[in-house]
């Protein structure tokens, strides 16, 4: 069984076939989703998917891009959400400095206000970081978490992981592993403990090879999947089995 830790089925570019899309991935040995909300009406859509699919779990979360709509009311019912059945974690939460989309002073504000929400409710983070590995790893030096996280779509060096290690964290990879020119990525792929990686696909965006420019799904984290077990030489059902492991003991369902 493959586990699938970070997906937007909910996006509108599977409006039109989202059912079809779910039947694939569970052709391909996908056993478990999480869909991950990055605003509150995202964490709603999400919800709502894993109630109707005993195979998808939900995270809700307000991404750095997303803070400027959210109003008062919004992150109070945020919290509401997070207690609702089949949440697995808080996410998708972060920095996005590439972009800048928002005021950095209101994404680092809004980062460790739900940092702080994930300690109380006793959740995991799933964290974006984006050109922003610093204050990224500043503020989970300074709102340590009980039970900790997953660097989510991981992009940064060996320096940066070892110190998310530290502090309880999974690595997540996900397509950008498998580029040709990901030599780097994959050297630090190749240096996370097992116990300590994930795979994802983040679909419908950052498609593996050989689908790179097209529409991404959770079906194609199996290429992710096996990328990582080349890279860890492992052959691709001790993989599955690796990480299926390691998410349920990060989210909390039954191994």
């Amino acid at each position: 069984m493959i586990t699938e830790t970070h997906c937007h089925l909910d996006d509108q570019e599977f409006d039109e076939d989202r059912d079809l899309v779910i039947a694939r991935l569970r052709e391909q040995g996908v056993g478990r989703i999480i869909n991950v909300g990055y605003d509150y009406a995202s964490s709603v859509r999400s919800i709502k998917l894993a109630k109707e699919h005993p195979d998808i779990f939900a995270s809700v979360g307000i991404h750095p891009h997303d803070i400027v709509g959210e109003s008062e009311d919004d992150w109070d019912k945020l919290r509401k959400l997070a207690q609702s059945e089949k949440v697995v974690a808080i996410g998708e939460i972060g920095l996005d400095y590439y972009r800048d989309l928002t005021p950095r002073g209101a994404q680092r504000e809004a980062f460790v206000r739900q940092l702080m929400m994930a300690e109380e409710l006793g959740l995991p983070v799933i964290v974006h970081n984006r050109e922003a590995h610093a204050d990224v790893i500043s503020a989970l030096q300074g709102n340590r978490l009980s039970r900790g996280g997953v660097m989510h779509c991981f992009s940064g060096s060996w320096e940066t992981a070892k110190i998310a290690l530290n502090l309880g964290f999974y690595i997540s990879f996900a397509g950008p592993l498998t580029f040709k020119k990901s030599v780097n990525l994959q050297q630090v792929a190749a240096k996370i403990p097992l116990d300590r990686v994930l795979v994802e696909t983040d679909s419908p965006y950052l498609s593996p090879e050989p689908f790179r420019g097209k529409r991404n799904e959770p079906a194609n984290v199996r290429l992710v999947l096996e990328k990582l077990a080349e890279v860890k030489g492992l052959d691709r059902e001790e993989m599955a089995a690796v990480t299926s492991h390691n998410a349920a003991c990060l989210f909390g369902w039954e191994k």
